[in-house]
Protein backbone atom coordinates (compact mmCIF):
# COMPACT_ATOMS: atom_id res chain seq x y z
CA UNK A 1 0.00 0.00 0.00
CA UNK A 2 2.78 2.33 0.94
CA UNK A 3 4.20 1.28 -2.37
CA UNK A 4 0.83 2.89 -3.96
CA UNK A 5 0.91 5.82 -2.58
CA UNK A 6 4.49 6.52 -3.41
CA UNK A 7 3.69 6.05 -7.10
CA UNK A 8 0.75 8.46 -6.89
CA UNK A 9 2.80 11.02 -5.32
CA UNK A 10 5.49 10.93 -7.55
CA UNK A 11 3.28 11.19 -10.75
CA UNK A 12 1.57 13.93 -8.91
CA UNK A 13 4.58 15.83 -8.93
CA UNK A 14 5.96 15.72 -12.03
CA UNK A 15 2.76 16.49 -13.71
CA UNK A 16 2.98 19.44 -11.52
CA UNK A 17 6.42 20.34 -12.59
CA UNK A 18 5.14 19.75 -16.55
CA UNK A 19 2.58 22.21 -15.96
CA UNK A 20 4.92 24.53 -14.04
CA UNK A 21 7.71 24.34 -17.20
CA UNK A 22 4.67 24.90 -19.53
CA UNK A 23 3.50 28.09 -17.56
CA UNK A 24 6.66 29.85 -17.47
CA UNK A 25 7.31 28.52 -21.48
CA UNK A 26 4.11 31.04 -22.08
CA UNK A 27 4.50 33.89 -19.81
CA UNK A 28 7.88 34.89 -21.25
CA UNK A 29 10.46 32.19 -20.74
CA UNK A 30 11.87 32.18 -24.31
CA UNK A 31 10.54 35.34 -25.39
CA UNK A 32 12.46 35.27 -29.17
CA UNK A 33 10.10 32.35 -30.04
CA UNK A 34 13.59 31.19 -32.21
CA UNK A 35 14.54 27.85 -30.53
CA UNK A 36 11.96 25.72 -28.77
CA UNK A 37 8.92 26.30 -30.58
CA UNK A 38 6.45 26.68 -27.38
CA UNK A 39 4.00 29.51 -28.19
CA UNK A 40 5.22 32.67 -26.33
CA UNK A 41 3.73 36.43 -26.02
CA UNK A 42 5.88 39.63 -25.84
CA UNK A 43 4.75 43.23 -25.30
CA UNK A 44 2.54 44.92 -27.49
CA UNK A 45 5.05 46.86 -29.78
CA UNK A 46 2.28 49.33 -30.74
CA UNK A 47 2.16 50.40 -27.41
CA UNK A 48 5.55 50.41 -26.45
CA UNK A 49 4.52 48.24 -23.21
CA UNK A 50 3.54 49.70 -20.29
CA UNK A 51 5.81 53.16 -21.06
CA UNK A 52 4.29 53.83 -24.64
CA UNK A 53 5.89 54.85 -27.62
CA UNK A 54 6.15 57.89 -29.65
CA UNK A 55 5.91 58.72 -33.14
CA UNK A 56 6.22 62.27 -34.15
CA UNK A 57 5.13 62.27 -38.29
CA UNK A 58 7.25 66.06 -39.06
CA UNK A 59 5.58 68.59 -41.57
CA UNK A 60 8.75 70.66 -42.03
CA UNK A 61 12.05 69.10 -43.68
CA UNK A 62 14.49 71.92 -42.43
CA UNK A 63 13.64 70.66 -38.94
CA UNK A 64 14.51 67.18 -39.58
CA UNK A 65 18.07 67.11 -38.56
CA UNK A 66 17.33 68.85 -34.78
CA UNK A 67 14.02 67.11 -34.39
CA UNK A 68 15.68 63.45 -34.74
CA UNK A 69 18.65 65.15 -32.61
CA UNK A 70 15.75 65.73 -30.09
CA UNK A 71 13.92 62.61 -29.97
CA UNK A 72 17.32 60.50 -29.62
CA UNK A 73 17.78 62.87 -26.28
CA UNK A 74 14.45 62.14 -25.13
CA UNK A 75 14.56 58.36 -25.31
CA UNK A 76 18.17 58.23 -23.86
CA UNK A 77 16.62 60.25 -20.89
CA UNK A 78 13.40 58.31 -20.29
CA UNK A 79 13.70 55.23 -22.17
CA UNK A 80 10.62 55.78 -24.00
CA UNK A 81 11.14 54.14 -27.90
CA UNK A 82 10.50 58.18 -29.49
CA UNK A 83 11.05 58.53 -33.15
CA UNK A 84 10.79 61.35 -35.43
CA UNK A 85 9.95 60.40 -39.23
CA UNK A 86 9.80 63.39 -41.49
CA UNK A 87 7.28 63.24 -44.95
CA UNK A 88 9.25 64.73 -48.37
CA UNK A 89 8.17 68.42 -48.85
CA UNK A 90 4.95 69.03 -50.25
CA UNK A 91 4.08 65.10 -49.58
CA UNK A 92 2.61 65.34 -45.89
CA UNK A 93 -1.00 64.50 -46.35
CA UNK A 94 -0.35 61.14 -48.56
CA UNK A 95 2.41 60.32 -46.28
CA UNK A 96 -0.16 60.59 -43.23
CA UNK A 97 -2.95 58.86 -44.76
CA UNK A 98 -0.23 55.93 -45.76
CA UNK A 99 1.09 55.57 -41.97
CA UNK A 100 -2.74 56.40 -39.81
CA UNK A 101 -3.38 52.93 -41.69
CA UNK A 102 -0.24 51.11 -40.14
CA UNK A 103 -0.75 49.20 -36.93
CA UNK A 104 2.11 51.32 -35.33
CA UNK A 105 0.47 54.34 -36.45
CA UNK A 106 2.28 57.82 -35.74
CA UNK A 107 1.19 59.23 -32.38
CA UNK A 108 1.80 62.67 -32.85
CA UNK A 109 0.95 64.23 -36.49
CA UNK A 110 0.16 67.65 -38.01
CA UNK A 111 -3.49 69.16 -38.01
CA UNK A 112 -3.12 72.61 -39.16
CA UNK A 113 -5.86 73.78 -40.74
CA UNK A 114 -9.65 73.61 -40.64
CA UNK A 115 -9.55 71.60 -43.68
CA UNK A 116 -7.14 68.95 -42.18
CA UNK A 117 -9.51 69.19 -39.27
CA UNK A 118 -12.22 68.22 -40.50
CA UNK A 119 -10.35 65.19 -41.86
CA UNK A 120 -8.62 63.97 -38.79
CA UNK A 121 -11.19 65.30 -36.22
CA UNK A 122 -11.91 61.63 -34.84
CA UNK A 123 -8.35 60.93 -34.45
CA UNK A 124 -7.49 63.92 -32.74
CA UNK A 125 -7.29 63.36 -29.03
CA UNK A 126 -8.81 66.40 -26.68
CA UNK A 127 -5.71 68.57 -25.28
CA UNK A 128 -7.75 70.46 -22.48
CA UNK A 129 -6.42 70.07 -19.13
CA UNK A 130 -3.23 68.81 -20.93
CA UNK A 131 -0.22 69.57 -19.16
CA UNK A 132 1.32 71.18 -22.00
CA UNK A 133 -1.87 73.62 -22.97
CA UNK A 134 -0.82 75.08 -19.47
CA UNK A 135 2.90 75.87 -20.61
CA UNK A 136 0.70 78.36 -23.87
CA UNK A 137 1.11 82.31 -23.87
CA UNK A 138 -1.83 82.21 -26.35
CA UNK A 139 -4.37 79.80 -27.31
CA UNK A 140 -5.06 81.99 -30.85
CA UNK A 141 -2.77 79.09 -32.49
CA UNK A 142 -4.55 76.04 -31.77
CA UNK A 143 -7.57 74.95 -33.67
CA UNK A 144 -10.64 73.78 -32.02
CA UNK A 145 -13.61 72.17 -33.12
CA UNK A 146 -17.15 72.86 -33.16
CA UNK A 147 -17.77 71.94 -29.56
CA UNK A 148 -14.85 74.41 -28.85
CA UNK A 149 -12.44 71.25 -27.46
CA UNK A 150 -8.69 72.18 -28.07
CA UNK A 151 -7.82 69.21 -30.92
CA UNK A 152 -4.52 71.00 -32.21
CA UNK A 153 -1.77 72.54 -30.49
CA UNK A 154 0.34 75.90 -32.40
CA UNK A 155 4.23 74.81 -31.62
CA UNK A 156 5.39 76.83 -34.03
CA UNK A 157 4.86 80.37 -35.49
CA UNK A 158 5.41 83.37 -37.91
CA UNK A 159 4.36 87.06 -38.13
CA UNK A 160 4.49 89.80 -39.67
CA UNK A 161 3.45 93.47 -39.14
CA UNK A 162 4.75 97.04 -39.59
CA UNK A 163 8.66 96.94 -38.96
CA UNK A 164 9.58 100.12 -37.42
CA UNK A 165 13.14 101.83 -36.72
CA UNK A 166 12.99 103.34 -33.67
CA UNK A 167 16.03 105.65 -34.32
CA UNK A 168 14.28 107.38 -37.28
CA UNK A 169 11.28 107.72 -35.14
CA UNK A 170 13.15 109.68 -32.36
CA UNK A 171 14.45 111.57 -35.03
CA UNK A 172 11.54 112.65 -36.23
CA UNK A 173 10.59 113.52 -32.48
CA UNK A 174 8.38 110.38 -31.87
CA UNK A 175 8.75 106.63 -29.87
CA UNK A 176 7.28 103.24 -30.11
CA UNK A 177 4.83 104.45 -27.21
CA UNK A 178 2.98 106.98 -28.72
CA UNK A 179 1.59 105.10 -31.75
CA UNK A 180 -1.28 102.75 -30.12
CA UNK A 181 -3.56 102.34 -32.71
CA UNK A 182 -4.72 103.58 -35.91
CA UNK A 183 -5.34 107.48 -35.35
CA UNK A 184 -1.93 107.40 -33.99
CA UNK A 185 -0.20 105.98 -36.31
CA UNK A 186 -1.78 108.11 -38.85
CA UNK A 187 -1.05 111.21 -37.06
CA UNK A 188 2.74 110.12 -36.82
CA UNK A 189 2.66 109.83 -40.40
CA UNK A 190 1.49 112.46 -41.41
CA UNK A 191 3.64 115.06 -39.58
CA UNK A 192 7.01 113.05 -40.79
CA UNK A 193 5.87 112.88 -44.37
CA UNK A 194 5.84 116.61 -45.48
CA UNK A 195 9.14 117.42 -43.52
CA UNK A 196 10.69 114.27 -45.33
CA UNK A 197 12.84 116.57 -47.32
CA UNK A 198 14.28 118.43 -44.08
CA UNK A 199 14.05 114.95 -41.97
CA UNK A 200 15.89 113.09 -45.02
CA UNK A 201 13.59 110.10 -44.85
CA UNK A 202 10.03 109.31 -45.07
CA UNK A 203 7.13 107.86 -43.09
CA UNK A 204 6.75 104.28 -45.40
CA UNK A 205 8.51 102.42 -48.16
CA UNK A 206 7.30 102.11 -51.58
CA UNK A 207 4.22 99.89 -51.47
CA UNK A 208 5.05 97.87 -54.52
CA UNK A 209 2.79 96.26 -56.49
CA UNK A 210 5.33 94.11 -58.74
CA UNK A 211 5.08 90.43 -58.53
CA UNK A 212 7.65 90.31 -55.65
CA UNK A 213 6.45 92.74 -53.70
CA UNK A 214 2.24 92.74 -54.44
CA UNK A 215 1.75 89.49 -52.09
CA UNK A 216 2.67 91.91 -49.15
CA UNK A 217 -0.35 93.33 -49.98
CA UNK A 218 -2.67 91.17 -52.04
CA UNK A 219 -2.27 88.92 -48.80
CA UNK A 220 -0.46 90.17 -45.90
CA UNK A 221 -2.61 93.47 -45.74
CA UNK A 222 -5.51 91.98 -46.78
CA UNK A 223 -5.67 89.71 -44.00
CA UNK A 224 -6.56 92.89 -41.96
CA UNK A 225 -10.55 93.19 -43.06
CA UNK A 226 -10.98 88.98 -43.27
CA UNK A 227 -9.35 88.54 -40.03
CA UNK A 228 -12.00 90.79 -38.68
CA UNK A 229 -14.69 89.49 -40.80
CA UNK A 230 -13.73 86.26 -39.64
CA UNK A 231 -13.97 87.25 -35.98
CA UNK A 232 -17.01 88.47 -35.86
CA UNK A 233 -18.58 85.96 -37.91
CA UNK A 234 -17.09 83.14 -35.92
CA UNK A 235 -15.65 81.35 -39.38
CA UNK A 236 -13.13 78.66 -38.88
CA UNK A 237 -13.61 76.91 -42.67
CA UNK A 238 -13.04 78.37 -45.60
CA UNK A 239 -16.72 80.32 -46.65
CA UNK A 240 -18.01 79.87 -49.96
CA UNK A 241 -18.58 84.03 -49.88
CA UNK A 242 -17.43 86.87 -47.73
CA UNK A 243 -18.67 90.48 -46.90
CA UNK A 244 -16.29 92.90 -47.27
CA UNK A 245 -16.85 94.51 -43.26
CA UNK A 246 -13.65 95.79 -43.08
CA UNK A 247 -13.06 97.36 -46.30
CA UNK A 248 -13.25 100.69 -44.97
CA UNK A 249 -10.38 100.20 -42.96
CA UNK A 250 -8.50 98.38 -45.51
CA UNK A 251 -8.70 101.44 -47.44
CA UNK A 252 -7.76 103.51 -44.67
CA UNK A 253 -4.56 101.62 -44.35
CA UNK A 254 -3.68 101.76 -47.50
CA UNK A 255 -4.21 105.46 -48.23
CA UNK A 256 -2.13 106.10 -45.65
CA UNK A 257 0.42 103.86 -47.10
CA UNK A 258 0.79 105.67 -50.55
CA UNK A 259 -0.16 109.00 -49.44
CA UNK A 260 2.84 109.43 -46.98
CA UNK A 261 5.88 107.40 -48.81
CA UNK A 262 8.09 108.79 -51.37
CA UNK A 263 6.84 106.53 -53.91
CA UNK A 264 5.25 108.09 -56.87
CA UNK A 265 1.28 106.50 -56.70
CA UNK A 266 1.41 105.68 -60.86
CA UNK A 267 5.23 103.85 -60.06
CA UNK A 268 3.55 101.37 -57.74
CA UNK A 269 2.95 98.96 -60.61
CA UNK A 270 6.69 98.28 -61.60
CA UNK A 271 7.73 98.66 -57.41
CA UNK A 272 9.85 95.69 -56.42
CA UNK A 273 10.57 94.18 -53.12
CA UNK A 274 14.04 94.67 -53.24
CA UNK A 275 13.20 98.65 -53.83
CA UNK A 276 11.23 98.60 -50.25
CA UNK A 277 13.59 96.61 -48.52
CA UNK A 278 16.46 98.72 -49.47
CA UNK A 279 14.38 102.20 -48.86
CA UNK A 280 14.07 100.74 -45.15
CA UNK A 281 17.55 99.09 -45.04
CA UNK A 282 19.18 102.41 -46.06
CA UNK A 283 17.43 104.61 -43.42
CA UNK A 284 15.24 106.31 -46.01
CA UNK A 285 11.58 104.99 -44.96
CA UNK A 286 10.54 104.90 -41.09
CA UNK A 287 8.07 102.20 -41.57
CA UNK A 288 8.19 98.96 -43.63
CA UNK A 289 5.47 96.49 -43.22
CA UNK A 290 7.00 93.08 -43.49
CA UNK A 291 8.04 89.96 -41.08
CA UNK A 292 10.25 88.39 -39.28
CA UNK A 293 12.09 86.62 -41.87
CA UNK A 294 13.76 89.65 -43.01
CA UNK A 295 15.49 90.25 -39.84
CA UNK A 296 18.87 88.64 -41.08
CA UNK A 297 18.57 90.90 -44.51
CA UNK A 298 18.54 94.07 -42.40
CA UNK A 299 20.86 93.41 -39.95
CA UNK A 300 23.11 91.55 -41.90
CA UNK A 301 22.69 92.72 -45.61
CA UNK A 302 21.83 96.20 -44.40
CA UNK A 303 24.12 96.26 -41.30
CA UNK A 304 21.27 97.73 -39.66
CA UNK A 305 21.84 98.41 -35.30
CA UNK A 306 19.39 95.83 -34.24
CA UNK A 307 18.97 98.01 -31.23
CA UNK A 308 17.12 100.00 -33.71
CA UNK A 309 14.89 97.72 -35.05
CA UNK A 310 10.91 96.66 -33.58
CA UNK A 311 7.69 95.71 -35.08
CA UNK A 312 4.55 96.97 -34.52
CA UNK A 313 0.73 95.69 -35.33
CA UNK A 314 -1.05 96.89 -38.94
CA UNK A 315 -3.17 99.41 -37.01
CA UNK A 316 -6.91 99.66 -39.56
CA UNK A 317 -8.98 101.90 -37.59
CA UNK A 318 -10.70 98.49 -36.15
CA UNK A 319 -12.17 98.80 -32.26
CA UNK A 320 -10.26 97.44 -29.64
CA UNK A 321 -7.04 97.44 -32.13
CA UNK A 322 -5.26 98.95 -28.92
CA UNK A 323 -4.75 95.31 -28.21
CA UNK A 324 -3.83 94.02 -31.32
CA UNK A 325 -1.07 91.90 -31.45
CA UNK A 326 0.80 90.97 -34.94
CA UNK A 327 -0.54 89.38 -37.62
CA UNK A 328 1.19 85.66 -36.84
CA UNK A 329 0.03 82.19 -37.80
CA UNK A 330 0.89 78.88 -38.68
CA UNK A 331 -0.21 75.59 -40.06
CA UNK A 332 2.26 73.67 -38.00
CA UNK A 333 0.01 72.61 -35.20
CA UNK A 334 0.41 68.83 -33.46
CA UNK A 335 -2.67 66.60 -32.74
CA UNK A 336 -2.10 63.32 -30.43
CA UNK A 337 -3.67 60.60 -32.13
CA UNK A 338 -6.73 59.35 -30.29
CA UNK A 339 -6.74 56.19 -31.77
CA UNK A 340 -3.26 54.43 -30.60
CA UNK A 341 -2.97 52.80 -26.68
CA UNK A 342 -3.80 54.94 -23.47
CA UNK A 343 0.22 54.58 -23.16
CA UNK A 344 0.79 55.99 -25.98
CA UNK A 345 -1.08 58.65 -25.77
CA UNK A 346 0.25 59.50 -22.30
CA UNK A 347 3.82 58.77 -23.54
CA UNK A 348 3.13 61.27 -26.41
CA UNK A 349 1.80 64.08 -23.80
CA UNK A 350 4.63 63.76 -21.35
CA UNK A 351 6.91 64.11 -24.68
CA UNK A 352 5.07 67.42 -25.33
CA UNK A 353 5.10 68.83 -22.18
CA UNK A 354 9.10 68.39 -21.76
CA UNK A 355 9.82 69.62 -25.18
CA UNK A 356 8.20 72.87 -23.80
CA UNK A 357 9.56 72.67 -20.58
CA UNK A 358 13.24 71.45 -20.73
CA UNK A 359 16.26 73.06 -21.65
CA UNK A 360 16.95 70.79 -24.22
CA UNK A 361 13.16 70.99 -26.13
CA UNK A 362 13.19 74.58 -25.50
CA UNK A 363 16.11 74.96 -27.13
CA UNK A 364 15.76 73.08 -30.33
CA UNK A 365 11.72 73.97 -30.81
CA UNK A 366 13.43 78.04 -30.35
CA UNK A 367 15.99 77.46 -33.10
CA UNK A 368 13.64 75.85 -35.49
CA UNK A 369 11.15 79.58 -35.29
CA UNK A 370 8.79 81.40 -33.14
CA UNK A 371 7.39 79.16 -30.61
CA UNK A 372 4.42 80.87 -28.22
CA UNK A 373 5.47 78.90 -24.76
CA UNK A 374 6.35 80.36 -21.29
CA UNK A 375 9.52 79.49 -21.11
CA UNK A 376 10.85 79.78 -24.24
CA UNK A 377 13.97 81.73 -24.06
CA UNK A 378 14.78 85.58 -25.17
CA UNK A 379 14.52 85.40 -29.29
CA UNK A 380 17.80 86.60 -30.86
CA UNK A 381 15.47 87.85 -34.01
CA UNK A 382 14.38 91.25 -32.38
CA UNK A 383 11.57 91.27 -34.63
CA UNK A 384 10.24 87.95 -33.57
CA UNK A 385 11.01 89.01 -29.91
CA UNK A 386 8.61 92.40 -30.25
CA UNK A 387 5.56 89.91 -31.72
CA UNK A 388 6.31 87.34 -28.34
CA UNK A 389 6.37 90.55 -26.60
CA UNK A 390 2.61 91.76 -27.32
CA UNK A 391 1.42 87.83 -26.94
CA UNK A 392 3.20 87.66 -23.38
CA UNK A 393 1.71 91.16 -22.35
CA UNK A 394 -1.78 89.54 -23.47
CA UNK A 395 -2.59 91.43 -26.61
CA UNK A 396 -4.37 89.19 -29.09
CA UNK A 397 -2.19 87.18 -32.29
CA UNK A 398 -4.32 88.99 -35.57
CA UNK A 399 -4.37 85.40 -37.01
CA UNK A 400 -3.69 84.15 -40.80
CA UNK A 401 -7.51 84.45 -41.97
CA UNK A 402 -6.02 84.47 -45.67
CA UNK A 403 -5.35 80.96 -45.39
CA UNK A 404 -8.49 80.20 -46.21
CA UNK A 405 -8.26 82.04 -49.14
CA UNK A 406 -9.85 80.39 -52.60
CA UNK A 407 -7.34 79.74 -55.80
CA UNK A 408 -5.76 82.07 -53.92
CA UNK A 409 -3.27 83.56 -56.91
CA UNK A 410 -5.65 83.96 -58.90
CA UNK A 411 -7.69 86.33 -56.62
CA UNK A 412 -4.95 88.25 -55.90
CA UNK A 413 -3.80 88.68 -58.74
CA UNK A 414 -7.40 90.15 -59.36
CA UNK A 415 -7.30 92.34 -56.52
CA UNK A 416 -3.48 93.72 -57.44
CA UNK A 417 -5.51 95.43 -60.84
CA UNK A 418 -7.84 97.24 -58.85
CA UNK A 419 -5.39 98.22 -55.94
CA UNK A 420 -3.19 99.35 -58.64
CA UNK A 421 -5.68 101.11 -60.92
CA UNK A 422 -7.09 103.03 -57.23
CA UNK A 423 -3.84 103.75 -56.23
CA UNK A 424 -3.54 105.95 -59.57
CA UNK A 425 -7.00 107.67 -59.03
CA UNK A 426 -8.01 107.12 -55.44
CA UNK A 427 -11.76 108.09 -56.03
CA UNK A 428 -14.73 106.22 -54.44
CA UNK A 429 -15.54 104.30 -58.20
CA UNK A 430 -11.77 102.69 -58.17
CA UNK A 431 -12.73 101.68 -54.82
CA UNK A 432 -15.75 99.99 -55.86
CA UNK A 433 -13.67 97.74 -57.99
CA UNK A 434 -11.07 97.25 -55.36
CA UNK A 435 -14.36 95.98 -53.25
CA UNK A 436 -15.91 94.19 -56.56
CA UNK A 437 -12.14 92.01 -56.68
CA UNK A 438 -12.38 91.41 -53.05
CA UNK A 439 -15.56 90.14 -52.83
CA UNK A 440 -17.04 89.13 -56.06
CA UNK A 441 -13.63 87.32 -56.67
CA UNK A 442 -14.14 85.83 -53.13
CA UNK A 443 -17.29 84.02 -54.66
CA UNK A 444 -16.04 83.61 -57.71
CA UNK A 445 -13.07 81.85 -57.10
CA UNK A 446 -14.68 79.74 -54.74
CA UNK A 447 -16.86 78.13 -57.27
CA UNK A 448 -14.12 77.57 -60.13
CA UNK A 449 -12.39 75.13 -57.21
CA UNK A 450 -15.59 74.06 -55.32
CA UNK A 451 -18.13 73.65 -58.21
Amino acid sequence: MKKILAMILAMIMVMALVACGNQNSTSGGDTSGSSTGVATTTPDSSSGGDTGRVYWLNMKPEADEALQALAAAYEAQTGVPTKVVTAASGSYDTTLNAEMGKSEAPTLINVGNGSSLATWEDYCLTLDGADVMGELTTTDFNLKNAAGETKSLGWIYESFGIITNKALLEQAGYSIADIKDFASLKAVAEDIHPRSAQLGFDAFTSSGLDGSSSWRFSGHLSNMPLYYEFRDDGITDQPAAIKGTYLDNYRAIWDLYIDNASASKTSLSSATGDQAEAEFGEGKAVFYQNGTWEWSNLTEKFNMNPDDLTMIPIYCGVAGEEKAGVCSGTENCLAVNSKVSEADQKATLDFLYWCVTSDEGLKTLSGIGDIPFKKAPAATNGLSAAAADLLAKGNYAVTWAFNYTPNVDSWRATLVTALTAYSADQSDAKWADVVAAVVDGWAYEYQVVNG
